[in-house]
């Protein structure tokens, strides 16, 4: 998305190759040789269908890894960027935000990201879409797995 206007409703990233291709055809394979397996049970067919979950699974491990990456440099960043945006009194909560707070941080732009910390503290923001939800200027990430 060069030059948007992301936003919380469009900032959610499909890979089209992966999303729309790549997991379809995984699921069908895996369907398909699930199903002769119940049709025509043999050791071929039960070793095609273990074949097609496990590659089905290394799909979805794949995502879930290059995810889990990400969500560990978006801490790392945002740590260093809240320890430098936020004021003394506040710092002491960076190590309680958890990873989804984290990521939905990275979204506020420095002016905001005070306010949105204490009411992470003050727990009226939980969860990753309320922090997103009460953010007034998006800042744009367009670097994302």
């Amino acid at each position: 998305m060069p030059d948007s206007q992301q936003s919380f409703s469009n900032h959610t990233r499909y890979l089209p190759f992966y999303h729309y291709f790549v997991l379809p055809v995984l699921a069908a394979n895996a369907f398909i040789k699930l199903w002769a397996l119940t049709t025509e049970f043999s050791a071929r067919t039960a070793w095609a269908a273990t074949v097609a979950v496990a590659i089905g699974l290394i799909g979805f491990a794949a995502r879930v890894m290059a995810l889990t990456v990400q969500d560990r440099l978006i801490r790392l960043e945002e740590t260093i960027r809240l320890q430098r945006v936020l004021p003394d009194d506040l710092r002491n909560v960076i190590p309680q935000l958890r990873r989804g707070q984290f990521v939905a941080l990275r979204f506020a732009p420095d002016a905001e990201l005070t306010d949105l910390v204490r009411r992470v503290q003050r727990g009226e923001l939980t969860d990753s879409k309320s922090i997103k939800r009460a953010i007034q200027t998006w800042r744009p990430d367009e670097l994302r797995a």
